[in-house]
């Protein structure tokens, strides 16, 4: 197995998701299948059971090559790494995730970061939208940027970065396409989308209830952004972005509509409280020294 292919098997083996997995790895579900597929066909057996359409599951040779791989790819991984920060005289690494991205839109503090602390590498990634804590929990990321409030006993809310609104997304023949803004009441007579996410956290970007005390019907339960979009496309359903995330899912068969009657969203640093360190404490320094960004009109 060529060091990709070994990556690819132990996402996918991690995730049991060909979507999730191909979001993580930046590539295409198609790409995913193949890999595995040729994994499978040079081994003569299967290493994962398809039957299920959402999510697949190890078999018995899967799980053996699972186990056998991990320590061999983690040290495959920390070896490398070390030796491409080494060329560059970086000491470390601090990985940041974003939901969905933000990198544009903060480029001030990632400027002010690396000309203040050259000794340390500012690396981006993903954080799934499902479970977002879990990829600080692992390891995976060190610092994640949401939305709040977070209420996780063992995460720190860091500083807020900036501030934002929130933006409705339905399909260009929704009736509600047709008004130039939208009433936070009217979202109750149609269905939203929902997704497996603390209720807590969720209801920071999609409330539960309207002010007036009326309940927002869920729909589906959806947990890639492929299947969320083409839900709202269709017709379907309509969900609440966050108005700067909006311009990474320009499509022609979608609109964006502002939502009156919904305060601005908070967006702060978080990580594991027994994970901070100097790389940390030195980006939220630069956080609470910079002026706070307000997106609402970006």
């Amino acid at each position: 197995m060529e060091l990709r292919d070994i990556e690819i098997f132990m996402t996918l083996a991690d995730e049991l998701h060909f979507g999730r997995t191909a979001e993580r790895l930046y590539v295409s579900q198609a790409r995913i299948s193949q890999a595995i597929s040729r994994q499978e066909r040079r081994l003569g057996a299967l290493l994962f059971d398809r039957s299920n359409r959402r999510n697949v599951r190890l078999t018995p040779l899967g799980c053996q090559l699972r186990d056998d791989l991990r320590p061999v790819y983690a040290s495959m991984r920390d070896s490398l790494e070390r030796a491409r920060l080494a060329a560059r005289r970086i000491t470390s690494t601090l990985r940041v995730g974003m939901i969905p991205g933000n990198i544009h839109y903060l480029r001030d503090y990632w400027e002010a970061f690396r000309a203040r602390h050259p000794q340390w590498e500012l690396r981006f990634g993903h954080a799934p939208f499902t479970d977002p804590f879990a990829v600080l929990r692992n390891g995976e990321l060190d610092v994640l940027i949401t939305w709040l409030p977070i209420e996780e006993d063992d995460l720190t809310v860091g500083p807020t970065l900036f501030t934002d609104s929130r933006l409705l997304g339905v399909s260009t023949d929704h009736q509600l396409a047709a008004r130039s803004s939208i009433s936070i009441e009217m979202l109750a007579d149609f269905q939203m989308s929902s997704a497996s996410m603390p209720p807590y956290w969720g209801a920071g970007l999609v409330p539960l209830r309207t002010p007036g005390g009326r309940e927002l019907d869920r729909g589906p339960l959806v947990t890639v952004m492929d299947e969320l979009l083409t839900l709202m496309s269709i017709g379907d359903i309509f969900h609440l972005f966050p108005a700067h995330a909006t311009p990474y899912w320009s499509r022609p068969d979608l609109i964006w509509r502002p939502v009156n009657g919904l305060p601005a969203m908070r967006f702060a640093l978080v990580w594991r409280t027994d994970a901070e360190n100097d790389a940390i404490r030195a980006l939220a320094g630069i956080v609470s020294d910079l002026p706070q960004r307000e997106l609402a009109d970006h």
